[in-house]
């Protein structure tokens, strides 16, 4: 599928408080309009709502949030007509989400990461998008934790090939991996 010309796909990763997502925001302020997708659900995890909380009172309140935990494509899709910007935190979460919705239906993910690429590609809004580096950290000891990291790194992977720009995120400093930015937001 050949790409939109009018989007412009950024993906940024990072270790734990790294900086990435408020970075990401930041990136997203420069749009008047902006959906912001949260793929966290809210569980019985008290550190968990304490997050989502202090993540909320960080967005602009104009923004239009949409709690979404495993259908980004069909976000991206409705909300063309109404946001210039789309930001999306965290494809971390989402790999997590997917595992649980998908289980050993390996088809069935993969799928599902494929059909947010495809998404990407053809929107014709700006997608920032915000993940998790983990292929630096030590390698899990159980066969789920390693599933997992396997699961985002490939996520990470995929959305990389497609996106315009790449950053990682260092002690809140973003380093460009793939493509530039506008502006020279720093």
């Amino acid at each position: 599928m050949q790409k939109n010309q009018g989007n412009s796909v950024i993906l940024v990763l990072g270790g734990v408080r790294s900086g990435k997502s408020r970075y990401a925001q930041q990136l997203a302020e420069h749009s008047s309009r902006v959906t912001f997708v949260a793929t966290a659900e809210r569980r019985d995890d008290e550190e968990m709502h304490r997050k989502i909380e202090r993540h909320r009172a960080d967005r602009p309140a104009h923004w239009t949030t949409v709690e979404e935990p495993i259908a980004l494509v069909r976000v991206i899709q409705t909300s063309e007509d109404n946001c210039d910007a789309i930001l999306i935190d965290c494809l971390t979460l989402f790999g997590a989400n997917l595992m649980e919705a998908y289980g050993s239906n390996k088809a069935g993910l993969e799928a599902c990461i494929e059909d947010l690429c495809v998404a990407l590609k053809a929107t014709s809004r700006k997608v920032i998008l915000v993940s998790n580096e983990v292929g630096s950290g030590v390698v899990p000891a159980y066969a789920l934790g390693r599933r997992f990291r396997d699961v985002v790194g490939e996520i990470n992977q995929r959305v990389a090939t497609v996106a315009d720009t790449v950053l990682l995120m260092v002690a809140g400093l973003p380093l460009t991996l793939k493509g530039s930015l506008e502006g020279g937001h720093r």
